[in-house]
Parts: C-alpha cells; structure tokens; sequence
C-alpha cells in the first residue's frame, strides 16, 4: 500500500478533508487496520455516521465468493482458502459485492490519477465510489449520476442515494440504508 499511496493518514486527509463533499464531511470516514501476522494485508472501512457500512479484506472477499465456509479456517487455513484465487478471477469485479484490501488500493490509485468524469463512468465500482463522494462532482453531473442509479451495483446505490440526499436532490431519505 505505502507504495501506491503513501501514509494512510496522508491518504485519510486527502479523502475526508481534501476531496470528500462538503455535504458529506464528518459524515464518511476511512479506516485502515493491519493486524500482526498479516503479512502486510490490511483491512479497510469505509464508516457512514459512525458506522463501519463497508469492508474491504481478503476475508470479507472470501467470505462472499466462497459463503458455504461459516467459519474461519474451519479444516486449516488452507481447506479455508482452497477455491478463493479461482473465484476471484471467475466473478468480475462489476458483479461482486465484496473486494480485496488490494483492490481497494488499486481503484483508489486509479481515482486519483484520472479526470473525475472518467472516474464516475469507471467500468471499475470502487472507483466510482470515490467519485460520487467527490467534491469534484457538481450538480449537472449528480443529475447524470441519478440516472444511473438503477444500473449501479446494490451494495454501491446507497453512497450514490446518500450524496443525492446530502445535496438535496433528493426529498426522500435514502431507500437503502447503508
């Protein structure tokens, strides 16, 4: 990660106080945790009002594509993980509901080097995560985003209703609370 982008508290600043919309400051915020004997893995939220809404590991991936293994490493942590490099090259990252601590990076990677119009049409979901909450993003182009809100990925929908709502574009609270 450090190599891709730089301190976490850097990076914390630079989405929460830097590019986070105005109406949404306070509201989101970033979380990285590493724990010991990880192997530099780590493990990000994102929390909506205080509350963690979104994960993004290898176990939160593994559980979702692999969902028949309640519990960790129930047989060894190898039983734990058999199947998991195949289903995630097998489902594409446009039809899951849960990523990676390394895709995470990447898209936010990507969100920060390219023009945020390119970034909210993204074929890539978290980068266009990044985006809505972008300060960046004007009415005009929330307006468009709205549009394609019943295209977007339903565990995406709620942080497009939330920045809609946040604006006032939207008289009803979100329908999907995060």
């Amino acid at each position: 990660m450090a190599k891709i982008l730089g301190s976490w508290s850097g990076m914390r600043k630079y989405l929460e106080q830097e590019m986070l919309a105005p109406c949404l400051r306070g509201r989101i915020r970033y979380e990285c945790t590493s724990f010991v004997g990880m192997d530099g893995c780590r493990v990000f939220s994102i929390c909506v009002d205080g509350v963690v809404v979104q994960r993004f590991s290898w176990e939160t991936a593994n559980s979702a594509l692999l969902p028949q293994k309640p519990n960790p490493h129930p047989h060894g942590v190898q039983e734990y993980w058999a199947g998991f490099w195949d289903a995630l090259e097998a489902v594409p990252l446009s039809e899951r509901q849960a990523f990676t601590d390394g895709e995470f990076c990447s898209a936010l990677f990507q969100y920060r080097q390219q023009d945020i119009q390119k970034s909210l049409t993204s074929d890539n979901p978290l980068v266009r995560l990044f985006a809505i909450l972008d300060r960046r993003v004007g009415k005009r182009s929330l307006q468009s985003a709205r549009e394609t809100l019943s295209r977007q990925p339903a565990w995406l929908q709620p942080y497009y209703e939330l920045r809609l709502h946040a604006e006032g574009l939207e008289t009803e609270a979100p329908r999907n609370p995060i």
